[in-house]
């Protein structure tokens, strides 16, 4: 079997924007997986705040190539030769896809699951300045569902802005870890004023444990602090729903098994992605089939998707076409 491992640079539609800073670009890392006339493939989005980079992820991944191509390595001993991240995501995901063209059988069915049906997801707008994010609110304002970049100054009135250009939406807002329990408290009767549903990693991960101890008066979403099953136990009593993404979970594989164990301990589930293509959504809309809440509108903000991207209609989002994965 032969291991392939590149970059690919997606231009966005617009500046992307969060608390953490901006970008113009989603820089990518493909791996493919080749066994005679098949190949499966996946996609990862290295993430600086995890300490990832493209160029080290890529190098972690081509550490394995020797092993697999003698057959050392397969998706279930991947677990343990690599830790939760993107460089295992993409793996793990080319893997599935491997498996499923040498059964003939989609991935859905190898993994027990029912078939995919269409989804509803969020749309995101970035952080920007009220009156900026209230004319991008003015333009999604049909969509059910938008997600909220915030995490500085002027957070009301950004809200505001955007409830005044989209009024009928349902709101999520993600602070990314850039408020304090201070200002959370303070801020949490206006989300609720607002009409906000939920708020995302509002203290930052490893500095939440005053969650479990202050009043939260609308649900609240683990991300930076929920990666995979082993992180549940650090979340109880703290969040009432926890954001699974491939990225963090290091896989499909592992991406399930949260997501049973998360609901089984009573977590709501929230099902993200980093910014990225189609191949990265495709194996994230099996995980998001029966989630309250669905982001996985990485492929809307690019300027260009891949060939064969998944179809997506309005906020609708349909399960990838097998020329594309699984």
């Amino acid at each position: 079997m032969k291991l392939d491992v590149t970059e690919n640079v997606f231009a966005l539609k617009d500046v992307f924007t969060i608390s953490r800073g901006s970008r113009t670009h989603a820089r990518v890392v493909t791996v493919k997986l080749t066994d005679g006339d098949l190949m499966g493939w996946g996609e990862c989005v290295p993430y600086a705040r995890y300490g990832e980079t493209v160029e080290g992820v890529i190098a972690e991944i081509r550490h394995l190539a020797d092993a697999i191509a003698s057959g050392g390595i397969d998706r279930q001993s991947l677990q343990e030769r690599l830790p939760a991240g993107a460089a295992r995501n993409a793996l793990d995901c080319a893997f599935w896809d491997l498996e499923a063209k040498r059964a003939g059988r989609p991935v859905h069915e190898l993994a027990g699951l029912p078939a995919p049906t269409a989804l509803q997801t969020a749309y995101t707008l970035s952080l920007a300045e009220p009156e900026k994010m209230r004319r991008k609110a003015e333009e999604n304002a049909a969509r059910p569902l938008l997600k909220l970049k915030l995490g500085g100054e002027n957070d009301i009135a950004r809200l505001e802005a955007v409830r005044a250009g989209a009024p009928q939406a349902a709101i999520i807002v993600d602070a990314n870890e850039g408020w304090t329990a201070e200002l959370y408290s303070e801020i949490a009767p206006y989300l609720l004023k607002l009409g906000v549903a939920m708020v995302e990693q509002p203290l930052p991960a490893g500095q939440d444990a005053m969650l479990g101890e202050i009043e939260r008066p609308l649900p609240v979403c683990a991300d930076e602090s929920c990666h995979d099953r082993a992180s549940l136990a650090e979340l109880e009593g703290r969040y009432d729903m926890v954001n699974i993404k491939l990225d963090k979970t290091g896989g499909l594989t592992e991406a399930l098994g949260l997501r049973e164990d998360a609901r089984a301990q009573g977590f709501s589930l929230m099902v993200g992605c980093m910014v990225g293509s189609s191949l990265a959504m495709a194996p994230a809309l099996l995980v998001a089939q029966g989630a309250e809440l669905v982001d996985l509108d990485g492929p809307l903000l690019l300027a260009k998707d891949r060939a064969h991207a998944m179809h997506y209609e309005g906020s609708m989002v349909w399960a990838a076409p097998p020329a594309l994965w699984g």
